[in-house]
């Protein structure tokens, strides 16, 4: 390896420490992850025997369930410890990734497709609390970066080196990819291993439980948080389909435009999260994020009913610019989790945060299919309109929250005071 590439791969890493760790086990993590979300549905269909109706089913309940159980296994986090949690929930995931060997009917695809779900909800909620519990305030938002420019990375280079087991197409390489997949957790839970010990923070008697789940202007944020990470399912889902079905755009500019996204956020997220680790700049990156994707999706719309080159055009500079509203926007949403949340209920506060994300995810299907590709440009606008009047109204209901949280810290005997929890 050349000095040169070197210097380019070490900036991917943060400091040497906790961070560090945590990337790494990402990445290894979100390598095998590459492996399986690349060559899933065809495993399933061709090699199980699964219809396309059962995977949908299976995997829709995967969803819900990783939807409830976010603030929960956030909860057990902060009670337990976050590290052995993480150990445990990683070596869980490698058990059901394994299982997946012998799966050969839909009632046990679903079992595990649950039981991972489960798992998957365990790692979530363990590694925010880790993240708050074991590294500095002020860091939390740029290790957040890190840890989705690794992701995205590792993504990418599972999805190619699955390419190699598509193209051959045969069972046992098939196999040998989710061994693969398997084998990724395992690493990541050795990895993890190394991460310092955050002691769990005992439950005061008489106090609510899931306090995130009482705290209406936090639920507040969160719900603006999941209508505006629609647009993550953007690039997956409208987009393609709007390319090949309604402009004269070839079809490699799906691979162009999902290429430009994940190479931008390798490369910018971590600089696009400076300064959001304050309630009031994080608002506020949250409505540039806003109108940056509004944007993203005007250009989109004007790609329909034009010549080729200036189709791609379009597409090509709507992506640029949609990218980079999300890359504020994400940066935008850890820094109001971190700062809204309690340090004695992080844990929990980032797996209740993490629910606007999923509730995103299970209505972006049919939401963007329906008001996309029903409605056609005036589709695209009306969403742009979404994405800007919902980036418009992080900025008051977030400084609703932060004058609700001091309130809370304000108020004697804060914790049994479920009348200030509840908002």
């Amino acid at each position: 390896m050349s000095t040169r590439t070197a210097l380019h791969v070490a900036r991917l890493l943060p400091d040497h420490g906790v961070a560090r760790t945590l990337t790494l086990a990402t990445f290894v993590n979100t390598l095998g992850n590459g492996l399986w979300g690349t060559i899933s549905a065809l495993y399933l269909h061709k090699v199980i025997g699964l219809s396309f109706g059962q995977i949908g089913i299976a995997l829709t309940a995967a969803a819900l369930v990783t939807f409830v159980a976010a603030a929960p296994m956030g909860y057990l986090a902060d009670r337990i410890g976050p590290r052995g949690m993480q150990v445990g929930f990683l070596l869980g995931q490698a058990a059901c990734a394994g299982a997946l060997l012998a799966v050969r009917s839909f009632p046990a695809f679903l079992v595990v497709a649950v039981l991972s779900a489960v798992a998957d909800a365990g790692t979530r909620g363990a590694r925010g609390a880790l993240i708050a519990g074991a590294i500095p305030a002020e860091q939390r938002v740029r290790t957040r970066a890190f840890l989705r420019a690794t992701t995205n990375l590792g993504l990418s280079l599972g999805a190619a080196a699955a390419g190699v087991g598509l193209a051959v197409d045969r069972p046992a390489w098939y196999l040998a990819l989710i061994a693969g997949d398997a084998l990724s957790y395992l690493i990541a839970a050795a990895l993890c291993v190394r991460l310092p010990r955050v002691p769990p923070v005992p439950h005061e008697p008489g106090a609510p439980r899931l306090v995130a789940l009482r705290d209406r202007p936090f639920l507040a944020c969160t719900l603006l948080d999941g209508v505006m990470s629609i647009h993550f399912d953007i690039i997956e889902i409208a987009l393609p389909l709007w390319i090949v079905a309604h402009t004269s755009a070839p079809a490699w500019m799906v691979a162009a435009t999902l290429l430009i996204n994940t190479t931008m956020v390798v490369l910018l997220q971590v600089r696009a999260s400076r300064g959001t680790e304050e309630l009031t700049a994080a608002a506020r990156a949250s409505r540039v994020g806003g109108l940056l994707i509004g944007g993203a999706c005007l250009f989109y719309a004007g790609s329909a009913g034009v010549s080729t080159g200036m189709a791609i055009a379009l597409l090509a500079v709507g992506s640029l610019v949609h990218v980079l509203g999300e890359l504020r926007q994400s940066a935008a949403g850890w820094g109001i989790s971190f700062g809204l949340a309690p340090e004695h209920a992080q844990g929990q506060y980032q797996g209740a945060y993490a629910m606007g994300f999923q509730l995103g995810h299970l209505v972006a299907p049919l939401l963007l299919t329906t008001v996309v590709l029903g409605l056609g440009r005036l589709g695209w606008v009306l969403l742009a309109v979404l994405f800007v009047a919902t980036g418009a109204a992080v900025p008051p209901v977030v400084a609703w929250a932060s004058r609700r949280m001091v309130e809370r810290r304000c108020a004697p005997s804060a914790p049994e005071n479920t009348s200030v929890l509840a908002g």
